[in-house]
């Protein structure tokens, strides 16, 4: 089930759920938006090859925005740090970019118990669109769970506060 509004609000404030920085101004009735930090990774790679370290290019960008072009994909990370032990974290973009273009969390909307970081964002463009730090890009539901919580994710891409890109490779080594 999903936690709504108030659920999230009393969770955050007992400590049950890590959404920092926290501004209750960012609340749904069933979800909290976050923001873009203010760096992107653009992959540079054609073809992308998942048996080999992929290249990537790294944008800084300002308040000026940055425009994404069709046809390539991004990462970027939230501005907040957002996780729970008790509670399923899922993200996922905002309508009203997605009526512009924006595809957001293409694959991995999922997150996992213990999960608390700063989370790898996947862009993708249909056109060219126009992204600003600190806009308000997507928003995280919480989701409680059933049976046991007897693992917390300890995983490889919790450690970082900037965008991760994809370790793959690893595995056909």
């Amino acid at each position: 089930m999903i936690l709504t509004r108030d659920e999230i609000l009393k969770n955050v404030l007992n400590g049950n759920i890590c959404i920092s920085p926290f501004d209750e101004i960012f609340l749904n009735p069933n979800s909290c938006d976050y923001r873009l930090d203010n760096e992107l990774l653009e992959i540079e790679d054609v073809p992308v090859d998942p048996k080999k370290q992929t290249s990537y290019r790294k944008i800084d960008f300002t308040e000026n925005g940055v425009v994404l072009s069709p046809n390539k994909t991004y990462l970027a990370n939230t501005f907040e740090e957002i996780g729970s032990n008790e509670f399923v974290p899922v993200l996922i973009g905002k309508t009203e970019l997605g009526k512009l273009g924006l595809f957001l969390q293409i694959t991995a909307d999922l997150g996992n118990l213990g999960a608390k970081h700063k989370w790898t964002l996947e862009l993708k463009a249909v056109q060219p669109i126009k992204i600003y730090p600190m806009m308000r890009i997507g928003q995280v539901s919480f989701w409680t769970t059933y049976g046991e919580k007897d693992m917390l994710y300890n995983g490889k891409y919790d450690k970082f506060s900037v965008a991760k890109s994809s370790e793959i490779y690893k595995e056909f080594l």
